[in-house]
């Protein structure tokens, strides 16, 4: 049987593989392909692996792969960035979305097959750290004027805090929504703007990633089980 028979193609979860253990990212990925659509690897995962180690396991697991870089620098370097990771064929690749049109733009002509996401404002931010920044706006504002900007620059899809969701889909229908910040309780450890799952949907997000509820859980497949469960 073909282990991409095994996954749930509808589901909205990403899982956040939070290791940098290939065995356990295996056992992982194997666990809860019956619950989960995609699988993030983060910046973190590539330093330590390389594009070579994810292009493996993209062709023996059969995964769609979200590809976390958080690109942003200048747009020829971007360009150049996104043109590195094409063998890999990302289903998705994140930038920053401040780092302006040209920028996203040259990720995206470079990826015309991925769906280029845009960072809005991270979910470890609050208001109050914007405002210790200097930054004068306000954090939903800021959302809202940083996705109109990873629209025009090509993007199709935006990362944002559950709490900006609704928001974010009204001013732009036509882009998809990425939350992290997805907790099954209250309780947000480093994410300071978190919902549950079924909240997140309800405020309209597409897509959630959620890591340690699942990856940390004492059965991830079972975790993973409960939390689609919890969306119906």
């Amino acid at each position: 049987m073909r282990l991409a028979s095994l996954m749930n193609v509808d589901s909205p979860i990403i899982l956040a593989v939070d290791t940098t253990d290939l065995a356990k990212a295996r056992s992982l990925i194997e666990a809860t392909r019956p619950y989960i659509g995609i699988y993030k690897f983060g910046l973190e995962f590539y330093l330590r692996h390389g594009l070579s180690t994810l292009r493996e396991i993209k062709r023996e697991m059969d995964l769609k792969i979200f590809l976390d870089l958080k690109l942003h620098d200048i747009p020829n370097t971007v360009g150049k960035a996104a043109a590195a990771v094409a063998e890999l064929d990302p289903f998705i690749l994140t930038v920053h979305a401040s780092g302006g049109v040209e920028m996203i733009r040259a990720a995206t002509e470079n990826l015309p097959g991925t769906m280029v996401a845009a960072v809005t404002v991270l979910t470890s931010l609050d208001q109050g750290a914007l405002d210790s920044m200097g930054v004068n706006s306000r954090l939903t504002d800021l959302a809202l004027s940083l996705s109109r900007t990873a629209l025009e620059g090509g993007a199709r899809a935006l990362v944002a805090s559950p709490h900006e969701v609704e928001v974010l889909k009204r001013g732009l229908p036509t882009m998809k929504i990425i939350t992290p910040g997805i907790r099954i309780e209250s309780a947000g450890d480093d994410q300071r703007r978190v919902m549950t799952p079924k909240e997140a949907l309800i405020a309209g997000s597409d897509y959630l990633v959620i890591g340690r509820p699942i990856t940390a859980a004492p059965f991830p497949a079972e975790a993973a089980d409960s939390i689609i469960r919890s969306l119906g």
